[in-house]
């Protein structure tokens, strides 16, 4: 039995694979994670494709297990796996909550980790890892720092395991798309820590299409923007220190 998986399939980027996915794959079931157990039962009722929904927390390890033993218990393929269940807040550091800075890499990072590890001695030629990153991997954002840094830790393991997963003919991408509407900034922004460029917005339907054709191309990344395409240009090759002196600049921060 051919599966996919897709985390944080609730909304956003998540809905919008499984959206994709049943459109593009020839699967036997689509298999959908999130908390909110309701809205992934909806997604049932849209979709040729049988989904299979999953009420986890993916923060809690027990979770990971209980996806390891459904895989292991059906005996299915993972023909593709979507880690993209995360989450961000914009806030300086020291005004944060501990709990929510560990819980947010405990998402972005170790449950990603955790399942990919588990779910690849269930894959085979030809099977997809498909990981949410973000523009903000590609420099160090003040006022952004953890997501920023859980998002570096994404890419930079993502582009490693696709070199190491080639002898397996497995492809691994991560996906870096510029600020999207999603209910991301619902809980992202609390307050006016962080100045959002509501006016460059990309659409989702744009991000995923692009990242479905790039890792089918056997690109490590997908980059669907060109201002994220110049910003890493101006990240490489300008000093660390004055990329985000003028990010604090454009938030009006200040900063010696």
């Amino acid at each position: 039995m051919n599966i996919a998986i897709i985390t944080g399939a609730s909304s956003g980027f998540g809905k919008e694979f499984v959206k994709q996915i049943n459109k593009k794959y020839e699967l036997d079931e689509i298999w959908v994670v999130a908390r909110r157990i309701d809205r992934l039962e909806e997604l049932k009722k849209e979709y040729k494709t049988p989904i299979k929904c999953f009420g986890l927390d993916l923060t809690v390890k027990e979770s990971l297990t209980v996806i390891e033993n459904a895989v292991k218990e059906a005996g299915a393929n993972v023909k593709v796996l979507v880690n993209n269940a995360g989450f961000g807040l914009f806030a300086a550091f020291q005004d944060g909550d501990l709990n929510t800075w560990l819980k947010m890499v405990d998402l972005n990072d170790k449950a990603l980790v955790g399942l990919t590890y588990l779910m690849l001695p269930y894959m085979s030629e030809g099977s997809e890892i498909i990981n949410l990153a973000s523009m903000a991997a590609y420099q160090p954002i003040p006022y952004i720092g953890i997501y920023g840094a859980t998002k570096a830790f994404v890419l930079s393991f993502t582009r490693a395991l696709n070199v190491e997963l080639k002898p397996r003919k497995i492809k691994a991408i991560a996906v870096c798309p510029f600020w999207t509407k999603t209910e991301f900034f619902d809980v992202a922004v609390k307050d006016d820590s962080v100045i959002t460029y509501y006016s460059h917005y990309n659409t989702i339907e744009k991000v995923v299409t692009l990242a479905l054709k790039n890792i089918k191309k056997g690109k490590d990344v997908s980059i669907s923007d060109f201002a994220v395409k110049f910003q890493r240009f101006l990240v490489k090759v300008l000093p660390t220190k004055m990329v985000m002196k003028v990010w604090c600049k454009q938030q009006k921060k200040q900063i010696k």
